[in-house]
């Protein structure tokens, strides 16, 4: 074995087979998937006060179907026992990974998991406290005076939802280039090439993890690129020196 792979504290996951490996990885997703559905469970015991909270941007929503508002209850109650179990999904995913990882490597992936996880919750809070309600108030400002907005609980709940996601997934790239940058695989220079090919990309997956509507496109991938400009600073400072070419 070799001498720099991390010792894990249980057993060592070089010397264990295939089918142990699977083994373990059941039991920890069964682990997940049990956090899942407690944490779920009692976030429905809150679902009165959770979906007034979601709902506030907009004050009143509506709901057409006679099972709209039980099922919004539920989908909310889900949303937040994921919320909740994230340390829980990061707890076992650390301990399935860690063992078979080089120490350099754990090194730079542990305050990539605590940060990134920071990250993530921050800019899902972000989106909820500021780019919805503005989002709201801008896509209600088209309504006249015999075209009013009657919103269904079911829409609005998506999109609150795929935009808080979409932006605490966005906020974890300055996280991911650091991690990155720290091994080698990109550098400051590297990301500066492909700002256009970047911004490409960026418009690209503003259509495709939000609503169908350019406001809101357009919210995600200014905060985007501006992360992407962020990841570059950020390369430059904490990653790999890269080598001067030999002029001899």
């Amino acid at each position: 074995m070799n001498p720099q792979r991390f010792e894990a504290n249980d057993h060592d996951t070089d010397d264990l087979p295939l089918l142990e490996h699977l083994e373990e990885l059941r039991q920890r997703l069964i682990r997940i998937l049990a956090s899942l559905l407690i944490f779920s469970i009692i976030s429905y015991l809150f679902s009165d006060y959770l979906l007034d909270q979601v709902v506030k941007p907009v004050g009143v929503v509506y709901f057409r179907e006679p099972t709209g508002a039980f099922m919004v209850r539920i989908k909310i109650s889900l949303f937040c026992g994921i919320m909740i179990s994230v340390p829980v999904i990061l707890y076992h995913f650390w301990k399935f990974v860690v063992p078979g990882l080089y120490a350099r490597e754990i090194k730079h992936l542990l305050p990539v998991v605590m940060f990134g996880t920071l990250f993530f919750f921050g800019g899902a809070a972000f989106c909820y406290l500021v780019v919805v309600p503005i989002a709201m108030d801008f896509l209600k400002s088209f309504a006249t005076e015999n075209v009013k907005a009657w919103i269904d609980i079911k829409e609005y709940f998506s999109f609150v939802i795929y935009m808080c996601l979409a932006f605490g997934v966005v906020f974890e790239l300055p996280i991911i280039s650091y991690f990155f940058g720290k091994i080698g695989i990109v550098t400051s220079k590297m990301l500066s090439r492909w700002r256009r090919y970047a911004l490409v990309i960026i418009l690209v997956l503003a259509m495709v993890l939000t609503p169908p509507d350019v406001f809101s496109q357009m919210l995600l991938a200014l905060p985007l690129y501006l992360l992407y400009e962020v990841s570059i600073i950020v390369v430059r400072l904490t990653g790999r020196r890269e080598e001067k070419p030999d002029t001899d």
